[in-house]
């Protein structure tokens, strides 16, 4: 302790560090790096495998992929009430015909009519390193232009094929730039906060390619070949919306098939807290497809105070689609953010630029890309309108229509052991008078996994309810005016969508409306990230790793191998309060 008082934070993560990989799973990315690191990895959670067909090249099985007549109309209600709240037309009213018909307002301090092009992205060569001196001149010669791979451009595709080899696998952002034409398959291990497990993803399939895509990023992004892990620890940082049994496959997948030589696992919420340098906070996690809230108190997580709500980044981007085909100023090309993942990262990357939340209309000029087939990238200038609407959806949800996936087999859920909380004293045995509730990682999910609890013979209807309502309710649930009064002053936004111009302003007057006028709370302040909100949790896990090493809390391989976790058993990993004192005495330093 007097050590961790007197040393610099940079030299204590300097020689702990070097030998602590911090992982930090999402659904959309996964963001993994040395401790030592100023910033981890940021790369796709994706791989794309080879398969003989063509057909059928995205494993994502959504029940719900089309928007219904129902789903329009509330889309088409929110679209409106958003309208009248940020004083602009409404979608029925008719635009005068002129080019640019509405008044341009500025993004980000810019001119609107200035336009600020985005280099296009450029298909993934699929094929192995060609021997053949030819086949790599003309290889290289095509990827420094950034045109098309087609291997039919002058060539003969036969003789091409034949020297050629696809590779088994592209993981990462490659791996989302495949041309659908290519006989790939992708696959997301983690979506919507779970393990992408249904019928037609099985467990070990999921568990295979989570240890794929991980494996590769060892060795490919931070050298660390498998001979030499037994020398390495991870520091698992993981969402809050994982239950139990997700979080056991995932210390697995890091002892036995990754070989590390320890790990030890932390609250992502936790996590954001450290990395910002607070002990209390309400930590609001605005992902790319859920959004997580947990009340953080003294470094400690209040478990009754989480919620998982269905949307994220990913849905404001297809929102904004949504917007502009309804607007008719979208080019006529053929965007599918779901058999075209390439088309998604474009939505994104003109979300991220151009979003954000204020009073006016705000349109700006832009240009697109349409990617056909496996021709080069066709640009469009269009104007893009009505920019604020898309993240208001994050108040409004029925703006965001969702995609539903199917559910886990229901033996997923018989699993009755927290690898977080304090479980000594509690009889895990079924027990029919036993509510609902007293597993809340079974009634806080998505709808799929709501829907079919163990313990529930009908599916249950999720509550829809935007951020504002669903912050309130959290911090309003620990039921203690102290609490709720520091808490509602310490909202702590993290994920990349915490980085929209205008949202700060915008939940803390939401949070404000939605306080019920009997609450003696009249102040609500969103605290300004030290850090990149979309490193925030993975800094915080740094910082908890660097701290705890030869504590309690973490696994050893041999011990998880030989023993794992039993119930009853007298250790437990979990957060220890000697960790806590640790990281204050660190932070206060």
């Amino acid at each position: 302790m007097d050590y961790l008082k007197s040393a610099l934070p940079s030299q204590i993560i300097s020689e702990r560090g070097s030998n602590l990989v911090v992982i930090n799973p999402g659904s959309a990315n996964i963001r993994i790096g040395l401790a030592s690191q100023d910033t981890p990895f940021n790369i796709p959670h994706c791989i794309a495998r080879h398969i003989k067909q063509t057909e059928g090249n995205v494993i994502d099985q959504m029940l719900n992929s089309h928007v219904v007549p129902e789903q329009h109309k509330e889309r088409e209600k929110a679209y409106n009430t958003i309208a009248s709240l940020m004083k602009i037309s409404f979608l029925d009213e008719e635009a005068p015909s002129n080019s640019f018909p509405r008044k341009m307002g500025r993004v980000d301090g810019q001119n609107p009519h200035v336009i600020r092009k985005h280099l296009p992205f450029t298909w993934t060569n699929v094929y192995e390193e060609a021997t053949n001196s030819s086949i790599s001149l003309e290889t290289s010669s095509k990827d420094e232009t950034g045109e098309s791979l087609d291997p039919k451009e002058g060539t003969d595709s036969k003789d091409l094929n034949s020297e050629r080899k696809f590779k088994e696998f592209i993981c990462g952002d490659e791996a989302l730039r495949i041309s659908p034409t290519e006989p790939y398959c992708i696959c997301r291990p983690i979506r919507r906060g779970h393990l992408n497990i249904s019928q037609h993803y099985s467990m070990q399939q999921v568990l295979d390619d989570l240890h794929t895509i991980w494996d590769w990023i060892l060795i490919e992004k931070l050298h660390i070949p498998r001979n030499e892990r037994n020398m390495y620890s991870a520091v698992l940082v993981m969402p809050e919306t994982f239950d139990n049994r997700e979080i056991k496959e995932i210390i697995s997948l890091v002892l036995r098939e990754l070989c590390f030589g320890s790990a030890v696992v932390h609250q992502e919420g936790i996590a954001a807290v450290f990395g910002n340098g607070l002990s209390t906070a309400c930590v609001v996690n605005i992902g790319a497809q859920v959004t997580s809230l947990i009340c953080i108190e003294d470094g400690g997580a209040l478990p009754s105070t989480g919620k998982t709500l269905p949307f994220g980044g990913e849905d404001i981007a297809r929102g904004l689609l949504w917007t502009q085909r309804h607007h008719q100023t979208w080019p006529q090309i053929r965007t599918d953010v779901f058999r075209k993942p390439v088309d998604l990262l474009m939505l994104n990357q003109l979300k991220e630029t151009y979003c954000e939340i204020k009073e006016e209309e705000l349109d700006v000029v832009a240009v697109v890309h349409s990617y056909e087939d496996k021709g080069p990238a066709v640009s469009h200038k269009i104007r893009l309108t009505a920019l604020n609407v898309p993240p208001m959806g994050l108040f409004y949800p029925k703006l965001l229509v969702h995609d539903v996936y199917p559910p886990p087999p229901r033996t997923w859920f018989h699993d009755y052991e927290d690898m977080l909380e304090d479980t000594w004293h509690i009889d895990f045995s079924r027990r029919s008078d036993m509510s609902d509730t007293f597993y809340p990682n079974v009634n806080g999910g998505l709808p799929m996994w709501e829907s079919y609890p163990i313990f529930s013979t009908k599916p249950k209807k999720e509550e829809k309810v935007g951020l504002a309502e669903a912050i309130t309710n959290c911090i309003l649930s620990t039921g203690r005016i102290d609490i709720q009064r520091k808490l509602f002053c310490s909202i702590q936004l993290t994920g990349g969508v915490a980085l929209t111009s205008g949202l700060v302003a915008a939940v803390e007057e939401r949070v404000l409306h939605a306080i019920p006028p009997n609450e003696a709370i009249d102040t609500v302040e969103v605290l300004q990230s030290r850090t990149n909100p979309t490193f925030v949790s993975w800094k915080g896990g740094v910082i908890l790793g660097v701290l705890d090493l030869g504590r309690d809390a973490w696994i050893n391989r041999e011990d998880w191998i030989q023993n794992g976790i039993h119930v009853g058993s007298s250790k437990k990993y979990k957060d220890s309060y000697y960790l806590q004192a640790q990281a204050m005495c660190y932070m206060n330093s």
